[in-house]
């Protein structure tokens, strides 16, 4: 406790009383050879944070994949030990993985410089396909045969077409002339047999049979060309007569809704019923007398 106030009436100022009480709090605790307090820890101001540079990894449409972003050295260095070739062209710097790269590596590359990146302290961009993490290998019911796996869900879409148009839809993933499976099949029966031929000379009667199957799976593709639109109207002639069929058992005809309704067409019905004929043809035969005055 302290007075404030002095003898005349002013006040004291206690302005770095504070800090005055602290250093003379010090001196006495070094003349009585105390423990030496902690270093009073100096208050500084923020100061303001450095933006985080941020690298995007990216699929480019032609197959390459492309760092752009972050231009330094460091980010550059990282970059080409994970595996991307670094151009400086008009463009600037940038950094990309050739197109001839196999799919599988340039995951491979792009998640293994995405992890350096970030444990640099970069912000990086990257897509679930370049991400190692966020992909899964495709499982194929065929193991390796891959083509194969892909030829049985071509053949579970085409049982399971419900109308001509879904059937001629999934078959034409067998008859494309570009992209067909059976366009696919017919050259690599014919690589497979200049293959054979530029390995082994000798071999040629090998070599004649892949090119005699390359021609039969030609000569199927002539035969099915232009099957789209035949394709495509399976089922429509059968399902219109069906149901013309239906509707003519369903909706009665206008005659004979016209003679249902008609009274003289029911008494013409009742007249020619088997019992109505016999009382008819009796009444013929033995004429009623009816009974008069006797003479």
């Amino acid at each position: 406790m302290a007075t404030l106030v002095r003898e005349d009436g002013s006040l004291h100022d206690a302005y770095r009383d504070a800090f005055r009480i602290h250093t003379e709090l010090d001196r006495i605790t070094t003349e009585l050879d105390h423990l030496p307090t902690a270093p009073h820890s100096i208050s500084r101001p923020l100061e303001n944070p450095v933006p985080v540079p941020s690298i995007t990894i990216t699929a480019e449409p032609s197959g390459s994949v492309s760092a752009k972003g972050a231009s330094d050295d460091l980010s550059a260095s990282l970059l080409k030990h994970a595996g991307f070739q670094q151009i400086d062209d008009w463009h600037g710097r940038r950094h990309r993985l050739p197109t001839t790269t196999p799919f599988a590596d340039k995951v491979a590359i792009a998640t293994h410089a995405a992890e350096m990146l970030r444990a640099a302290r970069y912000d990086v961009e990257l897509p679930p396909s370049l991400d190692t993490a966020r992909t899964s290998p495709p499982v194929h019911p065929l193991g390796p045969y891959t083509a194969g796996a892909e030829l049985l869900q071509i053949t579970d879409r085409i049982r399971a077409a419900q109308n001509g148009a879904a059937l001629q839809r999934a078959v034409d993933h067998l008859l494309h002339p570009e992209h067909g499976a059976l366009e696919r099949v017919r050259e690599a029966l014919e690589a497979a047999g200049e293959q054979v031929n530029d390995l082994d000379e000798e071999a040629y009667a090998l070599a004649d049979r892949f090119a005699f199957a390359s021609e039969f799976v030609s000569s199927a593709q002539s035969e099915l060309v232009g099957s789209e639109a035949e394709l495509r109207r399976v089922g429509t002639v059968s399902e219109s007569h069906t149901t013309a069929r239906t509707r003519s058992s369903a909706l009665p005809d206008h005659r004979d809704a016209a003679l249902a309704t008609s009274p003289a067409a029911s008494k013409a019905k009742v007249a020619s019923s088997p019992g109505v004929e016999a009382m008819n043809s009796s009444t013929a035969a033995h004429p009623s007398h009816s009974s008069g005055p006797r003479r």
